[in-house]
């Protein structure tokens, strides 16, 4: 009898040590990371005091007039460098206490929102990199500098090579968005080789995940912020931040999952369009990918949870968030905006501008060239080869064909952001050899990093807009393209079949195409359309594009950036 009770016991408390054992784990984990919180926010509270107080000297001086002197001439004459040497010798010594009256506005205190006064920190390791996502990344901070002036807006980078000044200056001639200089602030990252996917041949979605941790510690190193938001899905950043800083509110605008069921099912695909691992599930190593896979959505679904507020570029980046971090509890009190609804907040488009600059009628009909224009960073998943083997194609079929003899050659223009240092530079080149092999270098021209005028001038003179990204998680280019009048011919997938080129009830919008044949018969089909059917088309497309103005992207991001705010 007694042997029985004894086993009964051991039984019970192997149950309960089962039990405890984690939630204690989880809890001991958790003072431990908070510990380390403190002393992070402890070693940089003298920095933090700076960032603020050089802030506010910048927007006393940027009211003083000086009619021959602008505020970018004064940073680029090296001040700004020596400043921010200023800033990164403050080390762990030399802490300061803050002021009461810094201290209230930096959590907000009982202050106006309006009048809100803390640091809203972006993470964007790459926001010189000139492509979409940069774009939303800077109307972003304008919508925040509108909403909140007082508020300082601190972007994590490592673009160590651009000081805020030409930065600024570059966002405006790419971008056309004009910034105020004294609440923008560049923290230079020094890790930022963590999250690049050329150091990880292996295990990549892992290993850069694991990465920004690295590089998150970094940034919080360099300055601890009120509300800190990834503007380019590192979503374990957010994580760490929430288990480092539980009073510090987190936000994502998601432009793509890092794992999708999408690319689950793409390892099972034999046609070979589905993205670079089309097929890559056969065999045992397949079978090991596939598995990798699942565990790692798995744990990219607990880590969005942690996240507060969730905001989504396109209905088909939404309807995957919600699948994978859907099980989170609702952080916000407002059901749009959490993981289980994600806010839709379609990225920002120069609708406005592309409409005020390029007529679409019969009399600008005539100066549209026969040009495939495709705008897009130069980079692997972009599919550049499709749309030169399709238009290699297109121009053989095109040359058998009688009925186009006499007419003008069409030709292609790729513009596109390269990152420099970096594999970009080996993709164009291998670019360029494939544009020489097909024999269509003559009709093919590459444009690498063309500033904003330049883009525009051939969103006004070209016929043909082209998008082949498989799954592109929206498209800002499409729109673009939809709003600058051009006819559209995009990849059948994603964001441009979801939210862009689509029927809104007066007729098409533009082609949609998945293979390399497809592609060739689209863009003969948009070039031999009618003359009346070609400005029907370009008309009800600019009409489309009106869903996506930048007015309409700060009114939602600023709903959703107002529940963060509200949280401090």
């Amino acid at each position: 009898m007694a042997l029985i009770s004894n086993a009964i016991l051991a039984v019970l408390i192997l149950t309960a040590t089962a039990i405890l054992l984690p939630k204690l784990t989880g809890a001991v984990l958790g003072l431990v990371f908070r510990g380390v919180g403190w002393l992070i926010l402890r070693r940089t509270r003298s920095r933090r005091e700076y960032v603020i107080a050089r802030a506010r000297s910048e927007e006393q001086e940027s009211r003083v007039p000086q009619p021959n002197v602008s505020t970018s001439s004064l940073s680029r004459n090296g001040a700004e460098d020596e400043d921010w040497e200023k800033v990164d010798s403050l080390g762990p010594g030399g802490i300061q206490t803050a002021t009461s009256s810094e201290s209230s506005g930096s959590a907000g205190g009982n202050k106006n929102s309006d009048d809100w006064d803390g640091i809203i920190g972006f993470f964007h390791p790459f926001c010189n990199a000139g492509g979409g996502g940069e774009r939303v990344l800077w109307e972003a901070v304008r919508a925040t500098q509108k909403r909140w002036p007082k508020a300082i807006c601190a972007i994590y980078t490592g673009d160590h090579e651009v000081n805020k000044a030409t930065m600024l200056e570059k966002v405006e001639n790419r971008f056309n968005i004009q910034l105020h200089a004294p609440t923008v602030v560049l923290l230079y990252l020094t890790t930022r080789k963590y999250v690049v996917s050329s150091s990880y041949p292996y295990m990549t979605l892992l290993g850069q995940s694991l990465g920004s941790l690295i590089v998150a510690y970094d940034a919080f190193t360099l300055l601890v912020p009120d509300v800190f938001i990834d503007t380019m899905g590192y979503a374990f950043t957010l994580a760490l931040c929430k288990w480092l800083f539980p009073t510090v509110p987190v936000g994502a605008y998601v432009h793509y999952p890092t794992i999708s069921t999408d690319m689950l099912a793409s390892l099972d695909d034999q046609s070979g369009v589905q993205g670079i691992n089309s097929g890559a599930g056969k065999g045992w190593k397949g079978k090991i990918k596939r598995r990798y896979w699942q565990l790692f959505a798995r744990l990219y679904g607990w880590v969005g949870q942690q996240i507060d507020v969730v905001m989504c570029n396109s209905s088909w980046t939404a309807a995957h968030i919600r699948s994978l971090w859907g099980t989170g509890n609702e952080n916000t009190s407002n059901g749009e905006g959490t993981a289980s609804s994600p806010a839709v907040v379609f990225p920002p488009t120069a609708v406005a501008e592309l409409e005020s600059t390029i007529a679409v009628d019969a009399e600008s009909e005539k100066t549209r060239q026969p040009v495939l224009l495709y705008i897009a960073q130069f980079r692997p998943e972009k599919n550049h080869p499709l749309v030169l083997r399709s238009f290699a194609r297109f121009l053989q079929e095109r040359a058998n064909n009688p009925a186009c003899a006499g007419q003008p050659e069409p030709r292609l223009v790729l513009i596109g952001s390269v990152r420099h240092a970096s594999p970009d530079e080996t993709h164009i080149y291998n670019l360029r050899l494939l544009a020489h092999e097909l024999r269509i270098r003559d009709q093919t021209t590459f444009l690498c990093d063309a500033p904003w005028p330049a883009v525009l001038s051939h969103l006004g003179t070209s016929s043909v807009g082209v998008n082949a990204m498989w799954n592109e998680h929206f498209g800002i280019c499409v729109v673009e393209y939809q709003a600058a009048g051009l006819i559209c011919v995009t990849h059948d997938s994603g964001g441009p079949r979801e939210d862009i080129v689509i029927d809104l009830g007066d007729g098409a919008t533009g082609f949609r195409a998945e293979t390399e044949e497809q592609f060739a018969a689209s863009f003969e089909a948009a070039l031999a359309l009618p003359e009346a059917e070609k400005i029907a088309m370009r008309q009800r497309a600019r009409r489309s594009a009106r869903r996506f103005t930048e007015e309409e992207f700060s009114r939602k991001w600023l709903e959703q950036v107002k529940k963060l705010v509200s949280m401090r």
